[in-house]
């Protein structure tokens, strides 16, 4: 079933969507006053008992809350105009970690020749890099979900400028190796940071879109930094790679603490509430000096009820220091353990492809450095154009999955998931844009094998490119879906598995080529992820029953907490009633 659009559901959607009912009625402890709509709370009047039976039946199903108010408040308080620059220095700053790890593979040789080392050891920093580009992100993920995303960016970047200048300034490959760990850290977060912005901001109706303009930072950067680092290095030296690097990420330090907002729902709810301290940006300060000035405007009842509400978020807010088995745990959950174990495999492969350009590029073409770096374009172009059409084609499978079942979709406000196959919504755009792109590795393989003409294996590297960058976004946009109230703790334990696993395959993508030959090597590659394909077919089918099953024990576990944390008194006065 490659065209997503289609009209005629297929027997997987037929099967998931019969076990789809409207939820049982609510229980005397789960007051309808209270519903939680893609990770949100929103407070209505206790309406939705009332709700005609007619209405119920056209699709106004009761998915993800406890109990759902028919109208409650938009998910967030941003203007689209607003949501936009968000997403564009989201962006900008998930720019960072990939940047980093292409624009050096044009300088390897000139690295491993000035520093007298093996290329053997000169790939060892390619490794570490991904080791700690993977564990990293589950620090910074619990940070940001539990301080907000402006303090854990500032720290990303201060690291990240440091290293830079370190390993422009560094003289042998201990240091190298040490500051190469120390970059990749810095850089790294940001890209489990953006995904919980964008969950933020966004609705599942719309997340896709507003994923994949995020993503484009990221995406380009496989076309734009083997470019840049192959004319720094060969016209200026490597060195020149990580002052460039350190200057512009000065650059967005600078922009972002100044107009970037804080988006945490922990700390500014929908946005409409004013952040306090570090989480403000230097437009954030100057508008609430100014209103704090206006003695009469502070006096409002709005003006008070958000001091109120920010003084709330803040006294739930318990700075603790970052728990990275949070990430970890998510990665046990078992429908996610069967996407990620997946993900981690597709990423493998894309990545020991990349790792191989470089020399094998110059063995069969005779690429010099800037060559080496050109031919990454098509490549990186590809990837760019997949993360924003892999965004649309979500958008437009979920609002399809939706009427199919009788769901409204409202961008503003958000829908409730508990029951609503989010799994089948967006696994079907993976099958439609995955396959192309194994057949192309397992034909990549054989055209090097056969040193066919160039173009050959740059269109094979575009489709690629295409396929697995847009299977990678599907996957996090799931992944939030999944975890609307943690994004960035959820992304984080993905990105553990995809770095772990890719470190692995760029560590032996070279003897594998060299004891298999280059056709064989990557016909394996190919084969092992055809193989491997049911997982995704595994979270559709048993996905919402395992899905449903953590939400009554994540509910339990909240439920037992608030009793254990009940005076004595009142607690006795709560079974009274009850």
């Amino acid at each position: 079933m490659n065209d997503v659009s289609a009209t005629i559901p297929s027997q997987e959607e037929q099967s998931i969507c019969q076990q789809i009912s409207p939820p049982a009625p609510l229980g005397p402890l789960e007051t309808p006053a209270v519903g939680l709509r893609d990770g949100a709370i929103a407070f209505g009047d206790g309406a939705a008992d009332k709700e005609p039976a007619a209405q119920q039946d056209q699709g106004a199903i009761d998915l993800e809350a406890l109990g759902r108010a028919p109208s409650g408040p938009p998910y967030s308080s941003f203007t689209e105009g607003q949501k936009q620059y968000i997403v564009f220095l989201t962006a900008f700053g998930g720019l960072f970690s990939p940047l980093s790890g292409n624009i050096y593979f044009p300088a390897l040789n000139a690295l491993a020749k000035d520093l007298k080392v093996s290329n053997q050891l000169i790939n060892l920093t390619l490794t570490t890099y991904m080791i700690f580009q993977g564990l990293a992100p589950t620090i910074f993920g619990d940070l940001a979900d539990m301080a907000g995303r402006r303090p854990a960016y500032i720290i990303c970047f201060v690291i990240y400028i440091g290293a830079n200048i370190g390993l422009a300034l560094q003289n042998n490959f201990a240091a190298l190796l040490v500051l190469r760990c120390l970059q990749s850290t810095g850089s790294s977060g940001t890209f489990a940071l953006g995904t919980g912005v964008v969950g933020d901001i966004s609705t599942s109706g719309e997340r896709g879109k507003f994923m994949g303009l995020a993503q484009l930072g990221p995406m380009a950067a496989p076309a734009i930094a083997p470019v840049l680092g192959g004319i720094l290095s060969q016209f200026l030296g490597w060195r020149s790679l990580f002052w460039f690097l350190t200057i512009l990420a000065a650059v967005y330090l600078i922009l972002s603490g100044i107009s970037f907002p804080e988006t945490g729902r922990n700390v500014v709810g929908d946005g409409s509430i004013p952040p306090q301290g570090w989480n403000m940006s230097l437009l954030n300060y100057m508008e609430i000096r100014k209103m704090n000035r206006n003695e009469s405007l502070s006096r409002t009842v709005s003006a008070l009820a958000k001091k109120a509400a920010q003084a709330e978020l803040a006294s739930k807010r318990k700075l603790r220091w970052p728990n990275p088995l949070k990430a970890i745990h998510i990665i046990f959950e078992k429908d996610v353990a069967a996407l990620l174990l997946y993900y981690g495999l597709i990423y493998t492969a894309m990545y020991t492809v990349m790792s191989s350009i470089p020399s094998l590029f110059a063995q069969i073409y005779g690429f010099n450095e800037l060559q080496v770096g050109l031919s990454f374009i098509p490549f990186g172009v590809s990837c760019s154009i997949a993360s924003v059409v892999a965004g649309h084609l979500m958008d437009i499978n979920y609002k399809r999955v939706a009427k199919r079942i009788g769901m409204t979709i409202d961008i503003k406000r958000g829908e409730d998931m508990r029951n609503f196959p989010i799994e089948l919504a967006r696994i079907q755009v993976i099958q439609a844009i995955l396959y192309p792109g194994i057949a192309a590795i397992l034909c990549y393989g054989w055209a090097l094998q056969r040193e066919a003409h160039l173009a050959v294996p740059l269109v094979l590297l575009s489709i690629i490119g295409f396929s697995l960058t847009g299977t990678f976004n599907v996957v996090t946009v799931m992944l939030v879906d999944l975890y609307p109230a943690s994004p960035a703790t959820a992304t984080a334990g993905s990105n553990l598995i995809r770095c772990l696993m890719g470190a692995g395959g760029t560590a032996v993508i070279i003897q594998m080529i060299d004891g298999m030959g280059r056709g064989w090597c990557f016909t394996f590659v190919a084969a092992l992820c055809f193989v491997a394909s049911p997982l995704l077919w595994v979270a559709v089918k048993w996905g919402p029953k395992w899905r449903e099953e953590r939400r009554v024990r994540v509910e339990k576990h909240l439920k037992e907490k608030e009793a254990a944390a009940r005076p004595p008194a009142e607690t006795e006065i709560s079974d009274e009633k009850a």
